[in-house]
């Protein structure tokens, strides 16, 4: 049982690296330690042969009776002599085979060491083309929205070896998937801007047969049934569209103020809050940053439309907006309501297209159900994002997070 925490264990753990140098170690320390094994029986053989091809024995006495060897001013002579010859072939052995012992172990650690650190890095040249495909991957799934981040590629160059195949089949993969993001979004653009033409002609044949004089109280009736009927569509349409437009990176940027758009955006919805019964509050600050103007005003207009639709009926409910610096380099603009109790694990459902409150997906209603969606998208194509969390007693709090502009840009 591993009894380490799971976040410290995933610092400690090994890496393929190091994995692959112990490996490396492990095998080059056994291979010299069976070298220095063989060396010294070897070495041990040579040197008893050696001696008995020259000397006989002690226990063979009388063989060399002429044998005589002075040693300290005195003479040995005989078995004497070859007793003195015998100690001292086994005291030089045992030395040798100490210095070879020592000597070779000594030399086994330096020798080993220096194969590892040539192991680390030979085993980091081989896994550095892997380190440039874990990048890659990272980049794309840190990617604010999944299509974002598909242009990137390997582009590795080496040898037409596994790892190349490996990484020109992932840029394959990306290639295509890139493609069909963009095909999806191409779609979705012009299905919308054919399914305005045939709209337009409808709103134009009903108002005419509106209008005329002799048009009856019930097609005048009939009329404005379809003429809000091809209003619902015409939004659904348009809200299609800016959420196609508003998933690319905004690349041409001026200077806004979400100060100014709050306050403009209040004015514009001050109507609709009042049929509604609600009270619409701002609180604003500058909160300067760069972007289309265009964009973050609908972005701030979906908010302060959401916050007024999906509220109280019983005159006491308001909705809160507040444009502010939060950092040194971010600015936010937070739209607070009253509204029914939402749970927390339906929030995120909120930011995707079609989904309403209560779970409703019908785009026939007042709302198509992309408001917050396209909120979310604006967000993350000025390069910020979107935070939401029910409100204690009901209702919903959505935070917009922005790059503050620079002095320069500004």
């Amino acid at each position: 049982m591993n009894l380490l925490p799971s976040s410290l264990r995933s610092r400690v753990r090994p890496t393929l690296r190091l994995r692959l140098t112990l490996v490396y170690g492990a095998v080059f320390l056994l291979a010299g330690l069976v070298l220095l094994g063989v060396t010294y029986l070897l070495f041990q053989q040579q040197l008893v042969q050696t001696f008995d091809d020259r000397y006989a024995s002690p226990a063979e006495p009388g063989r060399f009776k002429q044998l005589f060897i002075k040693q300290d001013g005195v003479t040995l002579y005989g078995d004497a002599a070859m007793e003195w010859l015998w100690r001292q072939q086994q005291e030089l052995r045992d030395a040798a085979v100490t210095s070879l012992l020592t000597q070779g172990a000594i030399a086994l650690v330096v020798v080993g060491g220096a194969a590892v650190g040539l192991g680390w890095w030979v085993a980091g040249r081989v896994l550095a083309p892997l380190h440039l495909v874990t990048a890659t991957a990272r980049k794309i799934a840190a990617a604010p929205m999944a299509e974002r981040g598909l242009h990137e590629r390997i582009a590795l160059r080496g040898p037409a070896d596994e790892v190349k195949d490996l990484a020109d089949t992932f840029d394959t993969m990306v290639e295509r998937l890139d493609h069909s993001f963009d095909g999806q979004r191409r779609f979705v653009a012009n299905a919308s801007h054919e399914l305005r033409t045939p709209l337009t002609l409808n709103r134009a044949l009903v108002e005419l047969a509106m209008h005329r004089r002799t048009a009856s109280s019930d097609v005048k009736e009939l009329g404005e049934s379809l003429l809000e009927i091809n209003a619902r569509h015409e939004r659904l349409i348009s809200g299609l569209l800016l959420l196609a437009r508003s998933e690319q990176e905004v690349a041409d940027r001026s200077p806004v103020d979400l100060a100014d758009i709050v306050t403009h955006v209040t004015a514009q919805t001050a109507g609709q809050a009042a049929d509604a019964k609600i009270t619409v509050y701002e609180v604003v600050a500058p909160a300067p940053t760069t972007g289309d103007a265009l964009l973050l005003e609908r972005l701030v207009h979906n908010l302060v439309e959401n916050g007024i639709r999906y509220n109280l009926d019983d005159g006491t409910g308001w909705v809160r907006i507040v444009s502010r610096t939060v950092s040194g380099d971010k600015v936010e603009v937070e739209v607070s309501n009253t509204g029914p109790a939402i749970p927390p694990y339906d929030v995120p459902l909120l930011f995707k297209p079609f989904h309403r409150q209560a779970g409703e997906r019908a785009v026939t209603g007042t709302s198509a159900g992309l408001g917050l969606s396209i909120v979310r998208s604006v967000a993350i194509a000025h390069g910020g994002d979107v935070r939401a969390r029910p409100r204690d007693g009901g209702g919903l709090i959505v935070a917009v997070s922005l790059p503050r502009a620079t002095d320069r840009s500004w």
